[in-house]
């Protein structure tokens, strides 16, 4: 099968992965399961992975297929699966847990202690053929894309996961502020606006941002590299400041943001990643603000977003490319020409 692999890190996108012919995976293990990929999301994690940035969290050995945003269609399964069967369209879960470390036990999947992490750890979707297993792949309805859906596999889910944290915290009439309104952000606007009475405000400079956040549900939008976002939140919200703040974007810049713009008891959910936290310890102990980090979410959660994209509540913006035209995705990505999601369909 074709399958794009990366065989060094790199800088340079343009020539990030390769295309190679290697074996399709087969069900060795009684929970193995194999899916023939109908779409794998393009994540800017697959970006950070090319630049060796995980190097130094998880062991890597290249080449190694990339890929942890992947839906299709069963094709074998292991002698003791019984949750999806061959021909069953499925979407599945980044990990591939054990299910008996206390971690799984509590429900908690992605610190699971003996994980596998498809396009992470492991080869992943930018294939034909993935091999997962039988804990991580959830049966989508017949009327659900298998294409369509696949970025919710990592960026539906844990946007999700962030915005579910939030959402706890969230009474009618409190305030929420989104930063980032792209391939991350435009979902968990839409799961905010689902889930939540909360009033809503994005932040994002691009104008086609702010404009997809308005219809998506924003009630206000702003420029930051334009308006004093300190000053129009705090007009907002009648000088109380936001009660909870999902950064999608992760930025030195963005979380910077929080402390300035949240009310007491505050809360800045990081999603993107790649900046630093620079605050004096008093500024979490005035006002008990916290930054708040955010994985991916559980398989649970994985369900429950399929259930809101069943229901109509929160659709993915996507475009779809080749498999032979992954380098100019991963090369769009990087100079943030890609709106919404990018999915690769092998």
């Amino acid at each position: 099968m074709q399958a794009a692999r990366l065989h060094e890190y790199t800088d340079e996108m343009e020539n990030a992965l390769q295309i190679d012919e290697i074996d399709r995976p087969e069900a060795t293990r009684s929970d193995h399961v194999v899916v023939e990929v109908e779409g794998a999301g393009w994540c800017q994690t697959d970006n950070h992975i090319i630049e060796g940035m995980w190097t130094d969290y998880v062991e890597q050995d290249l080449p190694m297929t990339l890929g942890h945003e992947n839906a299709g269609t069963v094709v074998e399964v292991g002698p003791e699966v019984r949750t999806v069967e061959e021909g069953e369209k499925v979407i599945c879960h980044p990990v591939m847990t054990c299910g008996v470390c206390r971690q799984c036990r509590l429900g908690n999947d992605m610190y699971c202690v003996n994980l596998a992490f498809p396009g992470l750890t492991t080869d992943g979707g930018f294939a034909e053929y993935l091999l997962t297993n039988e804990r991580a792949v959830i049966p989508l309805p017949g009327e659900v894309n298998t294409t369509d859906i696949a970025p919710h596999a990592d960026a539906g889910i844990t946007a999700y996961h962030a915005v579910k944290k939030a959402a706890n915290e969230l009474n009618p009439g409190d305030h929420a502020v989104v930063i980032g309104v792209g391939g991350l952000g435009h979902i968990g606007l839409q799961c905010l606006e689902a889930m939540t009475a909360a009033e809503i405000t994005a932040l994002d400079i691009k104008a086609e941002a702010r404009e997809l956040a308005a219809d998506l549900g924003a009630h206000h939008t702003l420029d930051p590299s334009e308006e004093d976002v300190e000053k129009e939140i705090l007009a907002i919200t009648d000088g109380r400041g936001a009660e909870q703040i999902i950064d999608f974007v992760g930025a030195d810049q963005t979380t910077a943001i929080g402390p300035k713009i949240a009310g007491s008891g505050g809360d800045h959910h990081v999603v993107g990643y790649g900046g630093h936290v620079h605050e004096p310890s008093q500024t979490l102990v005035d006002g008990e603000f916290s930054y708040v980090g955010t994985l991916v979410g559980e398989y649970t959660e994985l369900q429950e977003l399929v259930r809101l994209v069943e229901r109509g509540d929160v659709e993915l913006r996507t475009s779809q490319y080749d498999l032979g035209d992954i380098n100019t995705v991963a090369e769009r990505l990087e100079h943030n020409e890609i709106e919404g999601r990018a999915v690769i369909t092998p």
